[in-house]
């Protein structure tokens, strides 16, 4: 038996060097994982208990910062300012929950029919984690806290990539709410797979790719288990006729490439009203030509590499296929050549038509797309076009005018005049292909809890 084939190997993606090696949990661990989980008292514990644990852990994620960012940026290359920034989102959420959390979870009574009732937030029990690599600790936060708060436990799946991440917050969590509350496990996907469908497990919840997402409910709904799926998406910005062309342009470049373009919620799609499109493209190319490309660990980086080489080999069959079929580079920045590195050159391309690949799937990485529309009607069907649905970016001068087009874009979410990006105190999630299920915000909490009603008439 082969180290791969007992375990997982990381591997940094700026040199190709491994990082470390872990094996995988034997069943009997699986089993006393879940069966820890289950027992836990923390489905019990006082809304107190609970502020105070989520108080701890942000505090000890703002001592651990640098510790936890380094450690990002080994293990997916993600720009060390930029993992940084990861961790103190993270804190921002811990301090926005431990506020929050006793008017979440307060009981809501009513009067019904001279009865008295009650809407109590219960935990559900076991939540089965599957999160991925692009913000190790970010999607564990942004799933599970609220999942955390209302009193449930969670098994976590961490993406192999980052299973050293993985371990980091198990550790964390181990720290500040105890034992039973976060546990990590490190298994193949068979093995994932037979975990959704035993019995201590109530809920599951995954963030990937549809196709494996499709796969996940399937289980789950075999087994007759709540599911939250954030399935990514192909997000569309669009600049209409009437927008600050300059600070569009200037934010289509953050979002596009910010996280390595590795974000599902990242400006995938460039969609701009003809009348304004040689003003954008003029904003838009010196802006990627000043992206510094190389070493995530240097603080002026800017992009670094993928997370992992099939990641980049993906990416650029998707560049190939665009432009073989007429796309045109508009920008593009050369990234270091090395045998070794993950590396991809960060670029826009302007696609000919609305049949290229860069429209109808994801580009997860530093590939941009840009396609243009003669009206309001054009440019919401080029929008609505993509079998995603997650969040989009609307830009425009005119409040009323936005306000128009924002109603008509298909997508869980629009923000007007600035880029996509999650928040603690708003829900998250998609529509269509981009799964279903909310998270963050009270709307999280409520989206893994077991909502119960108490209806007491007097004797």
């Amino acid at each position: 038996m082969t180290r791969a084939d007992a375990g997982i190997i990381t591997v940094n993606p700026t040199t190709g060097e491994e990082l470390g090696f872990y094996p995988y949990t034997p069943a009997q661990g699986i089993d006393q994982v879940l069966s820890t989980a289950a027992a836990s008292q923390w489905p019990r514990s006082s809304v107190e208990n609970r502020v105070a644990a989520i108080s701890r852990l942000g505090e000890a994620l703002l001592k651990r910062r640098e510790a936890l960012a380094t450690l990002i940026t080994l293990e997916m290359g993600k720009p060390i300012r930029q993992a940084r920034a990861e961790i103190d989102k993270c804190v921002t959420a811990c301090r926005y929950y431990a506020q929050e959390l006793p008017d979440i979870l307060r009981p809501e009574s009513f009067e019904v029919d001279g009865d008295r009732a009650v809407v109590q937030v219960r935990p559900i029990g076991v939540v089965f984690a599957i999160l991925p690599w692009n913000y190790p600790w970010w999607q564990v936060i942004r799933a599970m806290l609220p999942a955390i708060a209302a009193g449930n436990t969670i098994v976590l799946k961490h993406a192999e990539s980052v299973t050293g991440s993985a371990m980091a917050i198990a550790d964390l969590f181990q720290e500040t709410f105890g034992p039973d509350v976060l546990q990590t496990v490190v298994v193949d996907a068979p093995t994932a797979s037979d975990i959704i469908g035993d019995s201590r497990v109530a809920a599951v919840t995954f963030t990937g790719s549809d196709r494996v997402g499709a796969l996940v409910a399937a289980r789950a709904g075999a087994a007759l288990k709540k599911c939250v799926l954030e399935l990514g998406g192909s997000d569309p910005f669009i600049v209409l006729s009437d927008a600050d062309v300059p600070a569009a342009a200037a934010a289509a470049v953050t979002s596009r490439f910010l996280n390595n373009g590795q974000s599902c919620i990242a400006a995938k799609r460039i969609i701009v009203h003809r009348d304004v499109r040689d003003a954008f493209v003029e904003a838009l190319v010196p802006r990627v030509h000043k992206l510094a490309v190389g070493d995530p660990a240097e603080e002026t980086t800017d992009v670094g590499p993928l997370a992992r080489h099939d990641l980049r080999d993906s990416l650029r069959e998707q560049r190939f296929q665009a432009m073989a079929a007429g796309s045109r580079v508009l920008a593009e920045v050369q990234a270091p050549e090395s045998s070794r590195g993950a590396w991809f050159s960060p670029a826009i391309l302007e696609v000919e038509g609305n049949n290229s690949v860069l429209l109808s799937d994801e580009t997860f990485g530093p590939l941009g797309a840009l396609t243009t529309g003669t009206d309001d009607d054009e440019l919401i069907a080029i929008a609505n076009s993509s079998r995603y649905g997650l969040s989009s970016s609307l830009w425009s001068t005119d409040g009323d005018h936005a306000a128009s087009v924002s109603a008509r874009i298909d997508a869980g979410a629009v923000f007007v005049n600035t880029i996509s990006a999650t928040d603690p105190r708003l829900p998250t999630g998609g529509v269509k292909a981009s799964g279903y299920g909310r998270e963050l915000g009270k709307w999280g909490v409520y989206e893994l809890a077991n909502l119960q009603a108490l209806r007491i008439r007097k004797p």
